[in-house]
């Protein structure tokens, strides 16, 4: 996983025969308001969704908007019409949950079109400051003192923080019992009121709370060290080989024009790349990617088959 803590270098602009072979459509797009649906609000997708949409409004000309629908946004995203109106700012979650149930409903390589990898953020271990834990060596040792009485706050099934911690069980034989909340920002909510003990989340969700005190971060999730949280050992430090990240990314209905895709992936590059909006993502413990569409399709399978063959060996199970 370590090439996707590596800028991504977008690719030169799209081949000219294929935009003017463009529909009509494509061609005067946009000509009405955009919406992206998204996580949770609170949560990384969901102000890292608003900060883009403030970005794409200056560039497009249109206002572009965010609507929070939780974990139905996949479902309803993939029943929208192709036309570049409809977008979906979301993560881990949509391409690995067929792996974590039957029956989802839809197929991230068929009826999603990537249009742009948009950020990352690592996966930081948290506990509540009650907890007599100050590193993952004693998280461990306290929950086979006690298993199954230790929780963990989650929000969407598939997405980074129950899946990130779903496997951590799975490595280390421990027993923690997910509490489930509506979506990552209530999920912290509950963290820092002392409603459940931990907390795998990215960094950008327990930034603030890591600073003021009311959440003990305790490791990080990627391989080596983040630059983002120099002083937080890893993982896999004690435990080897495990490893986690948060990738969020655009998408738009399968089957819009190329030169939409196009065109929405340079001013998403166009907007995450302004130092002014960069900073705001790193100061919040999250780091602009920009990808192009191809080489976000590339993470997905990637991840698919990497953590699919995780999940299925682990049997982990909605």
């Amino acid at each position: 996983m370590n090439f996707m803590m590596r800028k991504f270098t977008c690719l030169a602009p799209i081949a000219l025969a294929i935009l003017l072979a463009a529909p009509a459509s494509a061609q005067h797009y946009p000509s009405k308001l955009i919406r992206i649906v998204t996580a949770s609000p609170g949560s990384t997708n969901d102000w890292g969704a608003r900060l883009i949409a403030q970005e794409m409004t200056k560039g497009l000309g249109q206002q572009v908007i965010v609507e929070n629908r939780g974990g139905l946004a996949v479902e309803y995203m993939t029943k929208q019409p192709a036309d570049g109106y409809t977008l979906m700012f979301y993560g881990n979650t949509v391409w690995l949950l067929p792996f974590l149930r039957d029956n989802v409903g839809y197929d991230p390589l068929r009826d999603l079109a990537p249009v742009s990898l948009a950020i990352i953020s690592p996966i930081i271990v948290v506990v509540h400051p009650s907890m007599p834990v100050r590193s993952v060596k004693d998280l461990i040792a306290l929950a086979k003192s006690k298993p199954g009485q230790l929780n963990y706050a989650a929000g969407t099934i598939g997405a980074s923080p129950h899946l990130a911690t779903e496997l951590f069980k799975a490595m280390t034989g421990t027993d923690l019992v997910r509490i489930p909340y509506k979506g990552t920002g209530p999920s912290v909510v509950a963290l820092v009121a002392g409603e459940a003990h931990l907390m795998f989340s990215g960094l950008g969700s327990v930034a603030m709370h890591m600073k003021t005190g009311r959440l003990r971060a305790i490791a990080v999730a990627t391989s080596k060290r983040s630059s983002l949280v120099p002083d937080l050992p890893t993982v896999a430090s004690t435990v080897p080989g495990y490893e986690a990240l948060s990738i969020i990314g655009m998408f738009a209905p399968a089957k819009t024009p190329p030169a939409i895709i196009h065109q929405l992936q340079q001013e998403i590059a166009r907007g995450l790349n302004r130092p002014e909006v960069k900073e705001l993502f790193m100061n919040a413990g999250v780091e602009v990617v920009a990808s192009t569409a191809d080489e976000f399709s590339t993470v997905i399978k990637s991840e698919m088959s990497r953590l699919g063959k995780v999940i299925k060996e682990a049997g982990i199970r909605e």
